[in-house]
């Protein structure tokens, strides 16, 4: 595969609310969303990129935003490029107990399979083991910056298992990680037999839910910054996907029908969208899901 390299770019960092800087992934694949949150005591950096070249790029600019302040690292999910850095935080690294669970149980394996990706992916994991947390939490966890609360709280299953938002309160900020994205088609981890943990009907739970916390700001895991607008119009895109999907599965088509017809329909009414191979794996996701929720 002929990818680009998944540079951390440091200094497009941009403000998002007082306090709040994002170091935004300009659209480049494998590179995250990453978040520099102050408080009077204490700075939260949210993903690491991929690599520990690019977290060291962000450790040093968190160490000047935080001007001698304690820095926390925190990760939305175990995934290699919002993850797969964190050792480059020395003492600093909580995550809730399903990430920690999914970086013990598949970080080698995604580990393996990212490296696979061969050029600039690989060399930047040369050097990379499989991170592990600091302080595992149970529940969520409250991180007292000094004069502002950030809240760590595990959504349960969607993307992966161990799916973490990381909220600002007084900023109205969420960051979702890979539970939201923008200008793409929702990225479906689902690689059987390794990896099934993504649940397409889950993940809409989980969706109603953070929009009825009515965010002001949303961090996508990639893509632009926005509004609740973000969330809604995930939720909505899986929906569609669910739909589609299920007024074909119990037909007498083949998968690889279900899976044409799907990507035409969806990729017609969001032409503009990138990731177009996340579709087939969605569709594969939701024909194995159980009739959870009712379609419309």
């Amino acid at each position: 595969m002929n990818l680009p390299d998944p540079a951390v770019q440091v200094s497009g960092a941009v403000d998002i609310a007082p306090g709040v800087l994002v170091i935004p992934n300009n659209h480049v694949g494998l590179v995250p969303n990453i978040g520099v949150i102050s408080g009077t005591e204490a700075v939260l950096v949210v993903d690491t990129g991929l690599g520990l070249d690019n977290a060291r790029s962000v450790s040093r600019f968190a160490e000047e935003v935080a001007r001698g302040r304690r820095i926390h690292l925190t990760t939305t999910h175990f995934h290699p490029e919002h993850a797969f850095g964190a050792s480059a935080f020395d003492g600093s690294y909580v995550v809730g107990r399903a990430q920690a669970d999914d970086l013990a149980r598949k970080g080698s394996g995604y580990l393996e399979m990212f490296r696979g990706f061969g050029g600039a992916i690989a060399t930047r994991l040369s050097d990379v083991d499989v991170p592990v947390p600091d302080e595992v939490f149970d529940g969520e966890r409250v991180l007292d910056l000094g004069g502002r609360t950030v809240v760590l709280r595990p959504t349960g299953r969607g993307h992966t298992l161990g799916d973490q938002v990381v909220e600002v309160p007084d900023a109205g900020v969420l960051f979702t990680g890979d539970l939201a994205e923008t200008g793409q088609f929702a990225i479906f981890p689902w690689f059987p037999p390794h990896d099934t943990d993504v649940s397409g009907l889950a993940w809409i739970d989980v969706l109603d839910r953070l929009i009825a916390g009515a965010p002001r700001v949303v961090v996508p895991g990639h893509g632009s910054v926005g509004s609740i607008g973000v969330l809604e119009g995930v939720r909505d895109y899986l929906l569609e996907l669910r739909d589609e999907t299920w007024r074909r599965r119990d037909s007498a088509m083949a998968l690889d029908d279900i899976v044409a017809e799907v990507r035409a329909v969806l990729v017609e009414r969001h032409p503009e969208w990138a990731g177009q191979e996340w579709i087939e794996p969605g569709v594969s996701c939701l024909c194995a899901e159980s009739y959870s929720f009712s379609v419309d």
